[in-house]
């Protein structure tokens, strides 16, 4: 049994809602299960960003499986993580369940844009027809090998085809056998509150900060995938490393006093215990 995926299945099966912060690296996913989150989510755009670019399908699925492994490799709670769009037709889903299984993901989402697809806030996105979606969800049911694995189906229908045709894809998705619907691209409160609506009933995700957290449970939404977290690495480095530029110091940045916290974040005292127990 995999011990983060068995854990997040008795989650998503309680009473509360589950909160997962966008990280993209193992500092960050560290620091999200110290402050006492019980998962986490491997945001495809924070990934890319690291990688220096933009979210438009540039990254492989080779790419994204090396970060699903690391981070499950970091943290001991679940991850929860981007597979795009499954990487091409049912036989690609296949193996990119497969490698995402291995690499130790907990839950994994599979979108139905086109390829190259593209951040699920930006414009110009397109959707491949409904029957080759359920064809795609139907083959990533049936890939997995652990029965605990969580498979989302993701529907990005609402900016080039409306509430209508994502009611029909959420609830198509969900009779296919998808454990989890999540409707993206929500950037309103009145969408947001259309969304719970138009689709009671159903275990749904939403991604994004309208609401805190609290009021989103509220709505009866299972998992919320929290994007302030790459907002605010963003802003808050893209702030310092502009004062060094301009005077030369970071005002109020921590010393060299901080970096026994960072190690001790990272691991470094279990480690060397290790290492001290098998010294020769």
């Amino acid at each position: 049994m995999h011990q983060a995926r068995a854990a997040l299945r008795r989650l998503l099966n309680g009473p509360e809602m589950v909160l997962a912060p966008f990280v993209y690296d193992g500092l960050q996913a560290r620091l999200a299960q110290r402050a006492g989150f019980k998962a986490v989510y491997m945001t495809g755009f924070g990934t890319a960003a690291a990688r220096g670019f933009p979210d438009l399908g540039l990254l492989t699925m080779s790419e994204m499986v090396n970060n699903v492994r690391m981070l499950s490799r970091a943290v001991n709670i679940p991850v929860v993580c981007d597979a795009d769009t499954g990487y091409g037709e049912p036989i690609n889903v296949l193996r990119t369940v497969h490698e995402y299984e291995d690499a130790g993901a907990a839950a994994l989402h599979i979108e139905d844009q086109i390829w190259p697809k593209r951040c699920g806030f930006l414009e110009g996105k397109q959707v491949i027809p409904l029957e080759n979606m359920l064809a795609k969800i139907r083959a990533a049911l049936d890939a997995r090998r652990d029965s605990d694995l969580v498979i989302i189906g993701r529907t990005d229908a609402l900016a080039p085809m409306g509430w209508e045709e994502v009611v029909r894809r959420a609830r198509a998705y969900r009779e296919a056998g998808a454990d989890l619907i999540f409707v993206d691209g929500i950037k309103t409160l009145e969408d947001f509150r259309k969304c719970a609506n138009l689709l009671s009933g159903l275990p749904l995700v939403y991604n994004g900060q309208l609401l805190p957290p609290a009021e989103i449970a509220r709505y009866g939404f299972k998992l919320m995938i929290h994007t302030a977290t790459l907002f605010a690495f963003y802003q808050r480095t893209r702030d310092a490393i502009g004062e060094l530029a301009r005077t030369g110091a970071i005002a109020d940045a921590p010393s060299i006093e901080i970096l026994p916290e960072i190690t001790k974040t990272l691991g470094a005292e279990e480690i060397l215990e290790f290492g001290r127990k098998h010294e020769v």
